[in-house]
């Protein structure tokens, strides 16, 4: 008759096979489903909300990008961005839109770097849009917190509206229009305010004529 083995061992063969048991359960099956549901579900936003110009992924509706004017020195890095007047902008971001960076500045409401920031980025926005400073946004001259919204406010795109339409030749009133299609209502109906999507605004300007 063999002998039994020690409770110790007999504890560590217990807390292994529960160790497969839970690894297969959550590590495999849980995901597989999950995934299995969002494709037959959600697909488009499962795989990325990605958004498509001629046939081409040109950025998702999820993140925010830049659209700056080409570098005048493709070599200097330390030559600062120009936005480019034909598209419509978004909110300032820390890690400038790379979304291996995502994240806020850290700068406290108290910071004398953030508001000469926030002053200097008033300023800029009120030249380049053609308005009063004191007419600006509050995320006009703010980063969010992720530094990828992909939304603006609905007063910061109708700001844009009038450089956006000169720039383009078009109608003013055709560039409104299309500000207010791709105005997204407040998240569950209540939560947030309502917000323009810039990548979805920008690819529409895009099949413009």
């Amino acid at each position: 008759m063999s002998k039994p083995l020690p409770t110790t061992v007999r504890t560590h063969f217990t807390a292994l096979r529960m160790l497969l048991v839970m690894t297969v359960i959550l590590g495999l099956a849980y995901p597989l489903l999950i995934t299995g549901i969002s494709q037959l579900v959600l697909d488009d936003k499962a795989n990325g909300s990605i958004v498509e110009l001629d046939g081409k992924e040109v950025g998702s509706s999820l993140l925010g990008q830049s659209y700056n004017l080409p570098k005048q020195n493709p070599d200097d890095e330390k030559e600062e961005a120009r936005p480019d007047p034909k598209w419509f902008q978004p909110r300032p971001s820390a890690g400038g839109y790379d979304p291996k960076s995502s994240g806020a500045s850290n700068l406290g409401p108290n910071s004398e770097d953030l508001l000469k920031t926030v002053e200097d980025r008033r300023a800029a926005v009120a030249a380049f849009d053609g308005v009063d400073p004191a007419s600006v946004p509050v995320d006009a001259v703010t980063a969010s917190g992720s530094g990828l919204d992909p939304q603006i406010s609905v007063a910061y795109a109708q700001e844009q509206v009038a450089r956006v339409a000169k720039a383009r030749d078009l109608p003013e009133e055709t560039v409104r229009r299309l500000v207010e299609k791709y105005t997204e209502g407040r998240s569950l109906g209540f939560l947030g305010q309502e917000g323009v999507n810039v990548v979805l605004l920008n690819t529409a300007l895009s099949e413009q004529k």
